[in-house]
C-alpha cells in the first residue's frame, strides 16, 4: 500500500508527544487541584471518584481504540478520542458539583483511552525497529516532564487564576496536537470491507467495567464479601468468560488472541502487569512514608518520587541502543533487576533513613520500569505485522493500567488491615483516617508526642508489608521476564 503524500517525520513526533504530554500531565496537575476543588464544591466523600472514573474508563476504552485504531486508521481514532477528552475537559471546568464532575471525569477517561495507545503506534508505524528503539526514549521523557511540570503548572493556576483552568489549558494544548497530526501524518489507504465486532466490544466494556468497579469500590462502598459484590464480580467474570468465547468465532475479532501466542508478547503483558501493581503501590504510598513517618514536608515526598521520573526517561534512551545490540530479554532482566533493588532498598528503609534513601529507591524502580517499558513497547510492535499493531499496542497498555487498578485494591486493602490490627494489638482508639494527623507539622502539634509514636510505628509498620509486597511483585516480574526468548528477537514483520 502506498501513500500520495510523505509524511513528515519529525513534526508528527512532536504532535505525538505533545498528546502524550497533555494526557500524561493530566494526573499530576489534577491531583495538586483536589484539595482546592473539594473546598469549592464539597462532597470529599466522593473523593476518590474524581480518579477512579477517569481511570476506568480509560482502561476499558484502551483496547478497543486500538482494534478501531487497526480497522479504520490511526489518525481518525486519535482524533475521535481527543475531541471526546478535550470536550470532558471543558466540561469539567463547568462542573458545579462534584458529581457533575465525576460524570464529565468519566467524559474525559472515555477520549483519554485512545491517546496513548495510539499516539504510540503512529510511532510504531511510521519508524523502523531500529529508529523506534531510540525514539521510545523521547516519548518516556513527556512522563518525566509531565511528573516535574504538573504540580508546579496545577499549583501556579490555583494560586494565580482558578482551578477551573486546571482543565482549560488541556484545550489548546490538544488542539495543536490534533493539528499537526492532521497536517502531517498521511497514513495508506485501507480496504473498504470492515467487519466490526460490535457484540466483543460491548461484552468487553461491560465485563471490564463491573470487575474494574468492584476493585476500586469493594472494601469501601461496599464489603468485598457482600451479596452485592459477590454478584457483581461474577457478572463482571462472565461477562468476560461470554467475551472469550464470541472472540474464538468473530471474523475480526476485538481482541486478536492470536498475537497472545507468540511468547515474547504473553509474557512482556504478564510483565506488564506486574510492574503496573509495583508502579501504583510506589507512587501512591511513598509520599505518605516520606511524610507521615519521616516527618518531611510535602515538596520534599515530592521529589522522591521525581526521582523516578528522573530514572525512567533515562533509562528508556539507553534501553533503545541497548535492545539494538542484546535483545529484549537482557534489557528486560536488568530492569527486572534494578526493580528488585528498588524494592528492597523500600524493605530496607526506616524512619531515620532520610529522603535520600526514598529517592534512591525511587529511581532504580524507575530505571527499571524504563528498560523494561522501552522494551516490552519495541519488540511487541516489530513483532506483530501493522494491521494488528494497535491491538498489540493497546493490549500491553491495559495490562498495565489493569495492575494498577488491581494494585490500588490490593495494597489500600493490605495497608487498612495491618493498620486497624495494630490499633486492636495497642487498645488504641484510634482510626483509618486518624493517620492525617501525621501528614503535616501543623496536625502533628495537636497531638501528644506519645500519639504521634503509636501512628507512625502503625504507619511504618503497615508501609512495610506494602513495601515486601512490592519486593514480591518484582522476583515475579523477574521470574516471568525469565522467560522471554532469548536473542535479539526484534522481528520486524511486512507490513
Amino acid at each position: 500500500m502506498k501513500t500520495s503524500r510523505i509524511t513528515n517525520r519529525p513534526l508528527v513526533l512532536i504532535a505525538v508527544m505533545l498528546a502524550m504530554f497533555v494526557s500524561a500531565i493530566e494526573a499530576t496537575i489534577v491531583t495538586t487541584a483536589m484539595p482546592v476543588i473539594v473546598s469549592d464544591l464539597g462532597g470529599f466523600s466522593r473523593y476518590s471518584w474524581i480518579f477512579s472514573a477517569y481511570l476506568l474508563m480509560s482502561t476499558v476504552t484502551v483496547l478497543i481504540y486500538g482494534k478501531l485504531a487497526d480497522l479504520f486508521g490511526r489518525k481518525p481514532i486519535l482524533f475521535i478520542g481527543m475531541f471526546i477528552f478535550l470536550v470532558g475537559s471543558i466540561l469539567c471546568g463547568f462542573a458545579v458539583s462534584m458529581e457533575q464532575l465525576i460524570l464529565f471525569r468519566l467524559i474525559q477517561g472515555l477520549g483519554a483511552g485512545a491517546v496513548m495507545p495510539i499516539a504510540t503506534t503512529i510511532i510504531g508505524d511510521i519508524y523502523s525497529t531500529e529508529e523506534r528503539a531510540k525514539i521510545q526514549g523521547y516519548l518516556a521523557s513527556v512522563w518525566g516532564i509531565s511528573a516535574v511540570l504538573g504540580p508546579l503548572v496545577g499549583g501556579g493556576i490555583v494560586h494565580y487564576f482558578r482551578w477551573e483552568y486546571i482543565f482549560w489549558i488541556n484545550v489548546p494544548l490538544g488542539l495543536l496536537a490534533m493539528i499537526g497530526i492532521g497536517l502531517f501524518l498521511h497514513e495508506p489507504e485501507r480496504e473498504k470491507k470492515i467487519s466490526i465486532d460490535y457484540k466483543g466490544a460491548v461484552l468487553l466494556t461491560l465485563s471490564l467495567s463491573a470487575i474494574l468497579f468492584w476493585l476500586v469500590e469493594g472494601g469501601q462502598s461496599f464489603a468485598r464479601l457482600s451479596f452485592y459484590s459477590i454478584v457483581l464480580l461474577l457478572f463482571g467474570i462472565g461477562l468476560l468468560l461470554l467475551f472469550f468465547l464470541v472472540e474464538r468465532t468473530a471474523k475480526d475479532p476485538m481482541m486478536p488472541f492470536s498475537i497472545w501466542k507468540n511468547p515474547v508478547i504473553f509474557y512482556a503483558n504478564l510483565v506488564s502487569f506486574t510492574t503496573g501493581i509495583i508502579l501504583i503501590g510506589v507512587t501512591t504510598y511513598l509520599p505518605t512514608y516520606v511524610t507521615g513517618v519521616m516527618e518531611q514536608p510535602a515538596i520534599v515526598a515530592g521529589f522522591t518520587l521525581t526521582a523516578m521520573s528522573i530514572g525512567w526517561p533515562i533509562a528508556s534512551s539507553a534501553a533503545g541502543h541497548l535492545l539494538l545490540r542484546h535483545g529484549p530479554f537482557v534489557v528486560s532482566f536488568i530492569g527486572g533487576i534494578s526493580l528488585v533493588i528498588g524494592s528492597v532498598l523500600f524493605i530496607l528503609m526506616n524512619a531515620t533513613s532520610g529522603p535520600w534513601w526514598a529517592a534512591m529507591a525511587s529511581f532504580f524502580v524507575g530505571v527499571g520500569m524504563g528498560l523494561t517499558g522501552t522494551s516490552f513497547t519495541v519488540t511487541i510492535q516489530g513483532s506483530v505485522p501493522r494491521k494488528v499493531r494497535g491491538a498489540a499496542t493497546a493490549a500491553n497498555m491495559f495490562m498495565r493500567n489493569f495492575g494498577n487498578t488491581v494494585g490500588a485494591a490490593f495494597f489500600g486493602a493490605i495497608l487498612n488491615t495491618k493498620l486497624m490490627g495494630h490499633f486492636k494489638n495497642k487498645g488504641s482508639d484510634f482510626e483509618l483516617n486518624d493517620i492525617n494527623l501525621l501528614l503535616t507539622e501543623e496536625t502533628r502539634q495537636s497531638i501528644s508526642g506519645g500519639e504521634i509514636r503509636l501512628l507512625q510505628d502503625a504507619l511504618n509498620i503497615s508501609l512495610q508489608w506494602v513495601h515486601i509486597s512490592v519486593g514480591a511483585l518484582a522476583i515475579i516480574s523477574v521470574l516471568l521476564i525469565l522467560r522471554i526468548p532469548r536473542g535479539k528477537g526484534l522481528l520486524d514483520v511486512d507490513d
